[in-house]
């Protein structure tokens, strides 16, 4: 036997056919949804839901098996009252609408898609982020490790098919990470020189052994100086633009389309790259060499009065060849850090540009570190070999 209901609304929007409706169950707890709950029918229904004389009980249920259709504007229309029950601290059970409009609910009551505070997340503990810091800059080793470990490989093939060579890539590498950073490796190479003879003169002219201005420059640049500096250059220089150009390539999905047509990335951008640097470091360093010696001649023939004839024979004097190469041995292995630390840091671009920044701030800081320590260690190995 059908009980009667409680409609809201007029007679007419009643019987309409698909307008969206709730009817209050006369002596049940339970609230009739019927309808097609959409977006181009919701006008006016929030009216009749806050004229629905809600009953006071604990539990309500909410029975949607009237409702003939539902988009994600009614179902958002009806958590939302739900949701404004449960607020008042009754407990709403929503019950009889069709499995694929529950998926809908269940959606949209998702607390990620509802604006809902999603529940706090501890904050991990200082051990922890050790560890997991750790455990990436690990990770980041190895995967550096197979990266040399697979440029091996490119040049043992190489060796073995020489005309898998690409001239032209090399040439223009060759210019780029060389001939264009001829300006300001000489400018910063002479300025240092200056520097070191202004620095060190003053203190010479105490003792009257202004002389030795010569030994102080030649040992400084020629051993220390002008190949570490020349290889901070060009990591910050060259480096950097390594890994900008391959992360650019690597976000515009270039690099999957050179796999694609068959040609292998290391053969394209990374092994010319580095050829080039080991080519080119070398005589960067020879010329920041030139360039910091004659800015301490310059500025001894300034401030201590030394000709450059006389600084020119105390250095040769004083400065061996062996001093000299020492300098000249650091700077290939400098120039296979940048080139490896840049490239493989421009593969490691994913996401968005923000990723193309952050990878080449890496990039330049990892090459500038490994530099110095790798320097170190040479420093440590010469002053054992005695030389």
């Amino acid at each position: 036997m059908n009980r009667p209901r409680e409609t809201l609304g007029t007679k007419g929007d009643a019987q309409g056919v698909g307008v969206p409706d709730v009817r209050l169950v006369p002596g049940r707890d339970t609230v009739e949804c019927v309808g097609d709950w959409t977006v181009d029918r919701l006008a006016g229904l929030q009216g009749r839901l806050d004229a629905l004389p809600w009953p006071s009980a604990q539990e309500i249920v909410v029975d949607g098996s009237g409702v003939r259709a539902m988009d994600t504007a009614g179902a958002f229309f009806l958590c939302r009252t739900v949701g404004g029950l449960e607020k008042r601290g009754t407990r709403v059970s929503v019950q009889g609408l069709r499995p694929e409009l529950e998926r809908l609910l269940a959606l949209i009551r998702n607390p990620a898609l509802s604006g809902a505070e999603p529940a706090p997340v501890s904050r991990p503990g200082y051990l922890e982020r050790v560890g997991r810091e750790t455990w990436a800059h690990a990770e980041e080793g190895v995967g550096l490790l197979a990266f040399v470990g697979e440029i091996f490989l490119t040049l043992t093939r190489w060796l073995r098919h020489p005309a898998r060579i690409r001239g032209r890539i090399f040439l223009h590498e060759v210019q780029m990470a060389g001939c264009n950073a001829l300006p300001i490796i000489g400018l910063l190479s002479f300025l240092l020189g200056v520097v070191i003879a202004y620095q060190g003169g003053a203190q010479l002219q105490y003792y009257g052994a202004n002389i030795f201005i010569a030994d102080l420059v030649g040992f400084s640049m020629l051993r220390e100086l002008a190949p570490l500096m020349t290889a901070i250059i060009v990591a910050g220089r060259t480096g950097s633009a390594f890994t900008a150009q391959i992360g650019t390539m690597q976000v515009n999905e270039e690099i999957d389309a050179l796999r694609t047509m068959g040609l292998a990335p290391m053969d394209v951008l990374v092994v010319p790259r580095l050829l080039a640097l080991i080519l080119t470091l070398p005589l960067l360093t020879v010329y920041a060499d030139a360039m910091g010696v004659f800015g301490g001649m310059v500025m001894a023939k300034l401030q201590l009065g030394i000709g450059f004839g006389v600084f020119l024979t105390r250095f040769e004097s004083a400065v061996t060849l062996p001093s000299y190469l020492l300098g000249i041995v650091k700077a290939p292995v400098f120039a296979g850090i940048v080139a490896v630390v840049g490239c493989y840091q421009g593969f490691r671009v994913s996401g968005g540009t923000d990723s193309v920044g952050r990878q080449t701030t890496v990039s330049v800081v990892q090459s500038i570190f490994l530099i110095i320590v790798v320097d170190a260690a040479f420093s440590v190995v010469f002053s054992w070999l005695g030389v």
